[in-house]
């Protein structure tokens, strides 16, 4: 596949016999078009709806997902799942908005595609005020840089998830049996630093990232999907026995640890980034829709109950990864490599999008006998940076909630209701509709601002007193 494929500029044969070039898209303020007046064509070879599916669980179950137990234990056993389920509906609408102001700029340039920056950028030149439309390239700027932190972000946290959970397996091999119901304290076997780990992973992350095929990484996001779904019907089956009385657990936590949540929150729906992409890919787009809202409904089902139960069955002790609470057996143990497995393969999908932004317009610059050659080093060098990222902070948690209050908010909750302003204010907007997207701008840009202040504080805080030589397995 060409590395310029999501570069909106390439796409100049789009054609619809719906559309006006000034005219907005069937269905305007409204919500999406009908799927019926909906004439972007996709690719004849694209991704069926299935696969589309796939990857957009792919995308949002991940290492976010794992963290939510430990995200609830900071905002509080009521707090939390109802802010989850909140964030969640607001995300996905962020989504919604996002997709229906792209179909709008198709519509309105006959465009076949319009990412993210492009959408902002069009948005902006749609606006009454002069030096927004003067400075409408900048809108596709910071989406972009944006998006790259983001995906990077997510990527580096894959490296110290890997490596933490390949590090406790290892560490413990000596110890693990057949028997995963006894209370047991375990000698552990002294290994390497999780940062060796991360470097000895190095190699084959860089192999992956050289699949630049989504229907390709299509069939590999369909085995980690199989992996991670059996690795969480085993840890649901787990978490649900024997769960104490949680009587003792504060429904609402310290207001101090609440932005540490928002951050692990904001990170775990984490798929705004690969939305436009996935659409832009799909045979049939005139199906996204339908498939955006069902399948982020299964994953915000499946954040809260994970979440809840996972808090409740650990407590106080849960940790920055609930595999990392399993017993110490080969069961629990096999489960941790089954979702690390699923982990890996999600690298690739991440990546996809900050490769697509950052190389083609690098590669543009050498001959095209080099091209090749220059697109597989920049997909070292990226790679390179994610792991040595990683290496310098290898505190899972802060890292999630770092790089979802800094990044993940101005994406997912920030810039998509300010999109909608710019681009349907000149046609008419109800007062309702405005206030809505100011007040999701500001909730976004408040977690942005304590989020990120919270977890960099945290990150410089002397590291907690942690016994290396025995784990109490529950």
């Amino acid at each position: 596949m060409s590395t310029r494929r999501l570069r909106s500029e390439d796409y100049n044969d789009y054609s619809s016999t719906d559309v006006t070039p000034e005219g907005s898209p069937p269905g305007g303020m409204n919500g999406f078009a009908h799927p019926e007046s909906y004439q972007r064509f996709g690719e004849t070879n694209g991704t069926t709806w299935y696969q589309t599916l796939i990857h957009l669980l792919k995308g949002n179950i991940g290492t976010g997902l794992l963290g939510l137990p430990l995200a609830v234990k900071n905002a509080g056993i009521l707090l939390g799942p109802v802010s989850l389920l909140v964030m969640g509906v607001v995300a996905v609408h962020c989504m919604g908005i996002l997709v229906k102001c792209a179909h709008h700029f198709c519509y309105r340039f006959q465009k076949q595609f319009v990412d993210y920056g492009g959408a902002v950028m069009y948005g902006l030149e749609s606006t009454p005020s002069t030096w927004l439309r003067t400075h409408a390239i900048w809108g596709r700027r910071v989406v972009g840089l944006f998006l790259i932190i983001t995906q990077l972000g997510f990527c580096c946290v894959y490296f110290v998830f890997l490596a933490d959970n390949l590090k406790q397996v290892i560490s413990t091999a000596n110890g693990t049996t057949n028997d995963c119901s006894s209370n047991r304290t375990v000698a552990m076997t002294p290994t390497m630093d999780s940062r060796l780990y991360m470097l000895s992973l190095l190699p084959f992350v860089v192999l992956l990232t050289f699949i630049q095929n989504l229907k390709v990484l299509s069939v590999f996001s369909m085995l980690a999907n199989v992996a991670m779904l059996g690795s969480l019907i085993v840890i649901y089956q787990y978490i649900v026995r024997d769960i104490p009385d949680p009587s003792d657990l504060p429904l609402a936590a310290a207001w101090k640890t609440y932005p540490l949540f928002f951050g692990t929150a904001i990170f775990a729906f984490e798929g705004i980034g690969v939305v436009l992409p996935l659409e832009n890919k799909m045979k049939n787009p005139q199906q996204f829709p339908v498939i955006l809202y069902v399948g982020m409904t299964i994953v915000t089902i499946l954040y809260i109950s994970l979440s809840v139960l996972g808090y409740l069955r650990f407590g106080a002790n849960i940790q920055a990864s609930i595999t990392l609470n399993l017993p110490n057996c080969w069961l629990y143990q096999a489960v941790k490599l089954l979702f690390s497995f699923g982990i890996f393969f999600t690298y690739a999908v991440q990546f996809y999008v900050p490769a697509e932004i950052v190389i083609p317009p690098l590669i543009a610059r050498v001959s095209e006998h080099w091209g090749w050659l220059v697109n597989l080093l920049l997909r070292v060098a990226l790679v390179g940076v994610t792991c040595v990222l990683a290496i310098l902070i290898p505190r899972l948690d802060i890292v999630i909630s770092l790089v979802g209050s800094m990044s993940s908010s101005a994406l997912a909750l920030i810039f998509p209701p300010l999109l909608e302003i710019a681009t349907f204010y000149a046609e008419g907007m109800h007062p309702l509709v405005i206030a809505k997207d100011i007040a999701i701008s500001l909730f976004g840009f408040v977690g942005f601002v304590v989020g990120t202040y919270e977890a960099l504080v945290e990150l410089a805080a002397p590291p907690a007193a942690v016994v290396n030589a025995t784990i109490a397995m529950v």
